[in-house]
């Protein structure tokens, strides 16, 4: 059995406007774009020196371009924004709120409940994944 006979449709390189393709799409985009995250977290903190929530706030942005460039190339079929510049710019606004809540339950994790920094990332992740696909599905794209 053949898994690209079962699942017609996702590996094309050719946008699909089903929600179902779409948001397997996007979990793969997300979870190239949060391996870049993840790592540039783990390689800023522990040999960059940086303290945890400024690597996670680099990281993120570093995730959030990755995540841009992929869900315009592989993801959504139809976009309600023309303009890439404003389209852009309104990705990153809901960018920055899961930035804002990655910040917040990261500290909460590690800060607060004293969580490994790595496993309040992982924890943090799907929140924010989950807020990230929702807002950029029905605000940005169709």
């Amino acid at each position: 059995m053949e898994f690209k006979k079962i699942f017609p449709g996702i590996f094309s390189r050719r946008k699909d406007e089903d929600l179902h393709i779409q948001f397997f799409r996007y979990t793969i985009v997300g979870g190239i774009a949060y391996i870049v995250d993840f790592g540039s977290l783990y390689l800023l903190t522990e040999f960059g020196g940086l303290h945890y929530l400024l690597s996670a706030m680099i990281a993120f942005i570093l995730g959030l371009i990755t995540n841009y460039s992929l869900s315009i190339i592989w993801v959504f079929a139809r976009r309600r924004v023309t303009k890439v510049q404003l389209e852009f710019t309104i990705f990153t606004l809901i960018g920055v709120v899961g930035l804002v809540l990655t910040e917040l339950f990261m500290w909460l994790f590690t800060g607060i409940f004293g969580i490994f920094y790595l496993i309040s990332k992982i924890l943090t992740g799907a929140i924010v994944y989950l807020w990230n696909f929702s807002a950029r599905k029905f605000i940005l794209f169709r």
